[in-house]
């Protein structure tokens, strides 16, 4: 067994592979910070698309200079009139007679 000086000094303590014996060294602090910033770029870029497309898809923000929280408040605006405008519909439909599934009336 070896001396706990020698078992500081073995691959594995010093940080050149992982302690599951596999051949992979590990990352250096450079190379963590460099994965975490392009890990959070990425996330940004993400949230960024998705504001573009709510952007596309709510009347009245195409092409406009957004602010995020501008961008969510019409959005739920708008969601919450296209959900009153179903519920209008679902009843017009049982007004005039006709069934509406329980999946389609929400």
């Amino acid at each position: 067994m070896a001396s706990p000086a020698k078992q500081a000094e073995s691959p594995a303590a010093a940080g050149d592979a992982n302690a599951d014996g596999d051949d992979k060294p590990r990352l250096t602090e450079a190379e963590k910070k460099q994965n975490h910033i392009a890990s959070e770029q990425k996330r940004r870029q993400a949230i960024r698309e998705g504001f573009d497309r709510l952007t596309e898809l709510v009347p009245g923000l195409e092409g406009q200079g957004r602010s995020e929280g501008l961008v969510l408040q019409r959005t739920v605006r708008y969601m919450r009139e296209q959900l009153e405008a179903r519920r209008a519909l679902v009843r017009k439909v049982e007004a005039a007679g006709g069934t509406v599934d329980d999946a389609d009336r929400r």
